[in-house]
């Protein structure tokens, strides 16, 4: 009984957290700029500079991709 109980619990806790996020995620529909009726960007500000942010994200995949090159190489005892 314990055995096929855990896994049902389990699966009807996961289920019920992403129905949870579904929900919470739901957004309203975008305020309507000067008076258009059609669903476009505003021309002005509403931008963030992602420059920094960007660099910082590629430098870390880059260490960490080198990282497990050096792990695997080490184990596999192949000289650098």
């Amino acid at each position: 009984m314990k055995s096929t109980l855990k896994p049902f619990i389990f699966s009807v806790l996961l289920l019920c957290q992403m129905a949870i996020v579904q929900i919470s995620v739901a957004q309203p529909p975008p305020p309507e700029v000067n008076g258009s009726m059609t669903n476009e960007n505003p021309r002005e500000g509403g931008g963030a500079p992602i420059d920094g942010g960007l660099a910082v994200a590629l430098f870390m995949v880059a260490g960490f991709g080198a990282w497990k090159w050096y792990k695997t190489h080490e184990k596999l005892n192949i000289k650098i």
